[in-house]
């Protein structure tokens, strides 16, 4: 896998390649860019497809002692990614992980054209539901990232609700979720990394704030939102599609939060629909 090094450390990624329109895919926590394995087979044909593996617990490679990978560190790392590589007018891809809309909020995303919100933290929604606050607890307790990512390995533990049964409505494969788990589960630096994040999430104010500024953005959105999710409401679909001056709501049936996992061909149909959108002069 293709790696760069960033202020931060060295981050992986993947790269179809090709003369297309780019498209970058961004992950959630704990999870890597084969979220996106679904989908990418639909897609990679017409476009670029560009897959960077965060430091959100599922990376390979730790992050330098003294990062900051907090959500504004990480949202400006995303940044940093898409200059390093030179990639210009891209269609910004998110599920699950909000931190794309941080990027765009800190004046960040000039290099942004279009932006696909896929079931992801919007708003006051960090760290989302259930799951995402027993992460943020775990990260809060000496040990308690440990202990979490070992209680992963089991198949109940995996498919209970509240825990990652609310993230997906069919059960994604085993021999996946093990490659998303294995880093924090085994490597004590992933799991501090993983730890930084987690406890980093900012005052509701300071969140409500960014979402505000989102509004500058003026290029072409795509919102596509589960029915059923239970981790990322319904309504906060509906109120960011209202809040970009050019924005479009897709909402997904049969599907929770991962919609890469339950719905890939519905939601690769809908962005490969959006990038026929032209992209707005600036």
């Amino acid at each position: 896998m293709p790696e760069i090094e960033l202020s931060a450390g060295v981050v992986e990624y993947q790269d179809t390649g090709g003369d297309g329109p780019v498209i970058v895919f961004l992950h959630g926590l704990t999870i890597d860019s084969t979220v996106w394995r679904k989908v990418l087979p639909e897609l990679s044909g017409a476009y670029r497809c560009v897959l960077p593996t965060l430091p959100l617990g599922s990376h390979r490679r730790p992050m330098r002692a003294d990062a900051d990978l907090s959500l504004r560190g990480l949202a400006l790392l995303v940044g940093e990614f898409l200059e390093r590589l030179d990639l210009r007018e891209v269609t910004l891809v998110l599920n699950d992980w909000g931190g794309g809309q941080v990027l765009i909020a800190e004046g960040g995303g000039e290099r942004v054209g279009r932006l696909v919100l896929t079931a992801c933290e919007a708003f006051d929604n960090y760290p989302p539901g259930l799951p995402g606050r027993a992460i943020a607890t775990a990260a809060s307790i000496p040990g308690g990232l440990w202990l979490t990512m070992r209680l992963l390995r089991l198949r109940a533990m995996r498919r209970a609700p509240g825990s990652w049964g609310w993230m997906s409505k069919r059960p994604v494969p085993d021999d996946v979720m093990d490659g998303w788990f294995r880093p924090a589960t085994t490597h004590r630096a992933i799991r501090r990394d993983l730890g930084k994040y987690a406890r980093s999430t900012p005052p509701k104010a300071v969140l409500l704030d960014w979402a505000e500024r989102m509004r500058t953005f003026d290029g072409p959105v795509l919102v596509a939102w589960a029915t059923e999710d239970r981790l990322m409401p319904r309504a906060h679909g509906r109120r960011l599609a209202e809040l970009f001056p050019d924005a479009t709501l897709v909402e997904i049936d049969d599907s929770y939060t991962l919609i890469p996992e339950d719905r890939p061909e519905a939601l690769a149909a809908a962005i490969h629909t959006f990038m026929q959108t032209p992209l707005t002069t600036r």
